[in-house]
């Protein structure tokens, strides 16, 4: 086996154990059981009476046709750039020209807050550092909204 399969396989034990705890975590019953899912006792923050709307069921999504599939497979792909940002700082040319082997350059973020994922420039989710087979990793710990992210463009 080699080094690269080593550490393939252990990153699939690593998810796998992910996987497990999650799904561990989701069997368990949660902390306060509320026995019935009576709604009508609901009330808004001004204590008025607030009514529930059963969902609108838009049934299943139409199969893609060969020719969308092929654009889709066209488009999954275009390479794009991942990079994970510790943090930023903002330091005078003076001061950059002064940096050798040893100087510490203090970052605007505090220690042990989640690192940003970007995909080309762009923050697309939260993450904290792991190491597998001494290699670096991300776990994605919070995955910003496609709203959110359209919002962000603008």
């Amino acid at each position: 086996m080699s080094e690269e399969d080593d550490i393939m396989a252990a990153w699939g034990a690593a998810l796998s154990e992910q996987a497990e705890a999650e799904k561990k975590a989701a069997e368990e019953p949660p902390a306060e059981s509320d026995d019935h899912d009576d709604r009508s006792h609901l009330l808004d923050a001004s204590g008025a009476d607030v009514e529930t709307v059963p969902l609108e069921n838009f049934g299943e999504p139409a199969p893609i046709s060969k020719e969308e599939k092929r654009r889709l497979d066209s488009i999954l792909d275009i390479p794009v750039v991942i990079s994970m940002e510790v943090g930023r700082s903002q330091i005078s040319i003076r001061n950059l020209l002064q940096l050798n082997q040893g100087s510490v350059v203090e970052l605007e973020r505090v220690a042990g807050e989640p690192l940003d994922v970007m995909v080309n420039g762009t923050l697309i989710a939260h993450g904290e550092v792991v190491v597998v087979n001494d290699k670096f990793g991300i776990r994605l710990t919070d995955v910003i909204s496609q709203t959110e992210r359209i919002k962000k463009l603008k």
